[in-house]
Order: C-alpha cells, then sequence, then structure tokens
C-alpha cells in the first residue's frame, strides 16, 4: 500500500490515521505526520492517489474526479488495519486527522467503523450521514470564507453530530480561507494554524483512553 509512515522517539501514546486533501500525499502530509510523531503518535497517511501529487486546483479537480469510491474505501480500511496491527501501539487508540476531500473520508470512516476510533479532528471538510452509531468525539476546524464548504453545510454537519450525543466542538477561523492550515498554500494562515494545532494536540490528548 502506498503511504507514508512516522514514528515517535518514544512508546507511542495512540496511532493517527491522516487522510489527505485532495493534492495527495504531498510533502506537507508527510511532514505534519512527522510533527504528530515529535508529539508522541504513530501517524499514517494513505496514499489514495497512489503516487500522483497535483500542485495546482485544476489538476487537483482532475485527480479526485478519478477516485473510485469503493477503492478508496478499501485503502482507508487497509491503512486502519495496519495502523491496528502495528505492534508499538498494540491495545491502544486510534484517532483521525482529515484534510477537506480527506476529512469527508474521515467522517465516512467514523460512521463505517464506529468502534474502531476514538476523536477525528477535519480540517474544512463535511459529509452527509446520520452517525447515529458514532463513538468518537469529533473536532472541526472550519475557514470563515470558504467557496467550497457552506455555512448551512457546516452547521448541519455539527448539529448531527452533537444529537449523537459525542463530544462535538467545531471552529471558524476568522480572516481565513479553505486549506488555511496548510503551509505550502497561498491560503496558509499561520496564526489560525497554530491555533488550530494547539487545539487538535489538546484535543486527542483529552480523549487518550
Amino acid at each position: 500500500m502506498d503511504q507514508y509512515m512516522a514514528f515517535p522517539a518514544s512508546v507511542p501514546k495512540a496511532g493517527i490515521l491522516v487522510i489527505h486533501a485532495w493534492w495527495g500525499l504531498n510533502n506537507f502530509i508527510k511532514s505534519l505526520c512527522d510533527k504528530l510523531a515529535s508529539e508522541g503518535y504513530v501517524a499514517l497517511a494513505p496514499d489514495l492517489y497512489h503516487g500522483r501529487i497535483a500542485d495546482d486546483i485544476e489538476n487537483a479537480e482532475k485527480l479526485r474526479t478519478k477516485l473510485k469510491a469503493d477503492i478508496v474505501k478499501q485503502d482507508i480500511l487497509a491503512a486502519l488495519n495496519q495502523l491496528q496491527s502495528e505492534p508499538s501501539i498494540e491495545g491502544k487508540q486510534i484517532d483521525l486527522m482529515g484534510f477537506s476531500l480527506g476529512a469527508h473520508w474521515s467522517l465516512w470512516l467514523a460512521e463505517e467503523q464506529p468502534q474502531a476510533i476514538a476523536a477525528t479532528a477535519i480540517f474544512y471538510g463535511t459529509r452527509g450521514g446520520t452517525y447515529q452509531a458514532t463513538t468518537t468525539a469529533y473536532l472541526g476546524h472550519f475557514a470563515e470564507t470558504d467557496e467550497y464548504v457552506s455555512a448551512s453545510g457546516r452547521k448541519k454537519l455539527e448539529r448531527i453530530l452533537k444529537a449523537t450525543g459525542m463530544d462535538v466542538t467545531f471552529y471558524t477561523y476568522p480572516d481565513t480561507q479553505h486549506w488555511f492550515f496548510e503551509n505550502d498554500r497561498p491560503e496558509y494562515n499561520p496564526e489560525a494554524a497554530d491555533l488550530a494545532w494547539q487545539r487538535t494536540l489538546e484535543f486527542m490528548n483529552k480523549h487518550l483512553s
């Protein structure tokens, strides 16, 4: 399986499955996995594009349209199984982190495998669903101005997730656009990204079993 995996220097806290945005498994995602490893997590990012990477929106759209849902699901489930089987985190929880396209698929996995995921952090991405069987906590980071995610869609998802009775917290960051967390994008907002990072670490640590 095409992927990137990073390990901490000491005994891991947990495992985190990182699902990339429509750019593919690029250097940002790899560096993020390394950063998570430095915080004590085993981080695994599956490559849903199998070696292809987009640097601009036009090519990203082309790559996304070529995705086959059944293959994406197989890739994500295989990555989850691999992370669960990693000896260094045997018996520890699995968390999720997804960006845009990856947020959509993270939400799918949290609904598809409700007992497998302890905490899910999504960045500027939504998805439909009932989430009635979900057992994960949710943290959402959203841009104030976003042509890809509507305010109504964000609010609907937040309402549905909160109705499950799980711990759900959504944040909207002023003066930001889609991809504000990704430091290789022109939309990158360092102040908002740093705040989202700190909130994510606090969220993950809070829900360690």
